[in-house]
């Protein structure tokens, strides 16, 4: 009993050292600190996305055409990942910074569980429905029998992959974005080592890919849930499970516009890989598919910077704004906004520069997919730097449960106007109306987000005569740091 009593009194303490960090630490220092660990797990992740496709294109055009298509699966996996993670994080943070710990184990448990339930069932039914599945998300006939490989493993490792995107975020948004990095980086790194020693070693090659994913993506899973027990984190327990409507109701408020992104960069994907197939010239159709899917993963590992960025920003945007903090909560979302934008300048340049020597890191030896690649990659790059204003803007509206603007927001770069311009650009330009597609969905999603910005930027709640960073307090009570509202 004493022994428990000592934990509690630790956990407490962790807390309000975590509390104390959040709500009075300069913004600047405290957004660089929390991205830190965050921009080095999406690194790792991007990494080995990147590996594993390098690892893959040594196996033939058609084996990278299969991955490639089996993303969109991936996507489907990552959207309701988020949505609970998100939705359940977004509410943990605020409930921490309001310190009403009781509702945030609550939901925490709920957030964690939903989507194990959820993964088993979407597995369950991909195994049953494995072609149709494949043919469904993009897969031609060529490369079919590759893509049910690969999916084979994926499915299995479905319920893992969810609730441990879930839990990722659960840590990362109360605060504590070490353990969500070792969990995340571990799994990642594994993964890289499993790739080498089945698809070099053991020759399985498709389907040592995809047993090198389920494999370590169970290791990760274990790794976050032993995270969620150490450093004053929330702990998941089964008796706090609560799956009712009002549960849900809040993770639909936090989640909804991470589900309708991703869900929507699943349909993209689908319809990008047919769209690639139909408007490729005969005979080059795995190489225009593999092209598209190598441009999305050098693409996201640039992005995954942006990503950590933000992410970095929500717990403090979170703890602050349900703290009622609102001055720290602009002066963070402003700082976040201008060091994402001033990233994604640099690397456009330089991935426009060197497109065809990033391209063919992949697959050398096909001439028609570094052409196809390089062209795609460089209409990326043109729009990248628009993308900083859109991202932080939407992980603050969504963080402090803006969720209508949030969830329009979140749906335009690969739905609202990506969908409708990959409809019609392709008929009046062909192959080349699919490759500038994203480009020009990037532009107009950059354009609907000004206004969204500046709104946001003057809503009287957010607006202070002095940011509290810069205020002289003798408590540390977060009365003493509360601005004018």
């Amino acid at each position: 009993m004493q022994h428990r009593n000592l934990n509690i009194e630790e956990d407490e303490r962790k807390r309000n050292e975590r509390y104390t960090m959040m709500t009075q630490a300069p913004i600047k220092k405290l957004v660089l600190k929390m991205s830190g660990p965050t921009i080095i797990s999406m690194l790792v992740t991007s990494l080995y996305n990147i590996i594993d496709a390098a690892f893959v294109g040594h196996i033939s055009t058609e084996a990278t055409a299969a991955i490639g298509v089996s993303f969109a699966y991936m996507t489907f996996i990552n959207a309701f990942g988020f949505f609970f993670g998100h939705g359940s994080g977004n509410f943990i943070s605020q409930a921490l910074g309001a310190k009403k710990y009781s509702d945030a184990e609550r939901m925490a448990s709920t957030g964690f569980l939903s989507p194990f339930i959820l993964g088993a069932i979407a597995g369950i039914l991909g195994l049953i429905f494995l072609t149709p599945l494949s043919k469904a998300i993009g897969a031609t006939p060529d490369i079919l029998s590759l893509s049910n490989e690969y999916l084979f493993y994926i499915l299995i490792g479905t319920p893992f992959m969810m609730s441990a995107l879930a839990l990722n975020s659960q840590l990362r948004l109360q605060g504590n974005a070490n353990y969500a990095m070792i969990g995340i980086t571990s799994g990642a790194v594994l993964n890289i080592i499993l790739d080498a020693i089945f698809i070099l070693g053991l020759k399985m090659d498709v389907t040592g890919a995809s047993l090198a994913t389920c494999i370590s993506q169970m290791v990760s899973w274990m790794i976050l849930l032993a995270g969620t027990f150490r450093g004053g984190n929330v702990h998941i327990k089964l008796k706090n499970f609560s799956p009712n409507l009002e549960h849900f109701k809040k993770i639909l408020d936090g989640g909804l516009p991470s589900l309708c992104r991703q869900a929507l960069a699943c349909t993209a994907t689908i319809c990008l890989n047919h769209s690639a197939a139909i408007y490729a010239t005969a005979g080059n159709e795995a190489s225009t598919i593999a092209a598209f899917s190598i441009v999305s993963r050098c693409m996201m590992f640039a992005f995954s910077i942006v990503l950590g960025i933000g992410q970095g920003f929500q717990p403090i945007c979170g703890f602050n704004y349900g703290a009622k903090l609102y001055g720290r909560v602009r002066e963070s979302y402003t700082f976040t906004m201008s060091i994402m934008t001033l990233f994604l300048l640099i690397s456009g340049t330089l991935g426009y520069i060197f497109a065809p020597h990033v391209i063919s890191f992949f697959r050398s030896e096909d001439q028609v997919l570094i052409e196809i690649g390089s062209r795609v990659l460089r209409w990326q790059c043109i729009a990248f730097p628009l993308i900083g204003l859109s991202t932080s803007t939407n992980m603050l509206l969504q963080t402090i449960r803006k969720t209508l603007p949030a969830t329009i927001l979140s749906m335009c770069r690969q739905g609202i106007f990506f969908l409708p311009i990959l409809y019609i650009a392709p008929r009046f330009l062909g192959l080349q109306g699919v490759e500038m597609t994203q480009a020009l969905a990037d532009v107009m999603t950059f354009l609907l987000a000004i206004p969204i910005a500046i709104r946001v930027y003057k809503s009287p709640s957010h607006q202070v005569t002095k940011s509290p960073s810069h205020q002289v307090t003798k408590s540390p009570s977060h009365r003493d740091y509360k601005t004018n509202g």
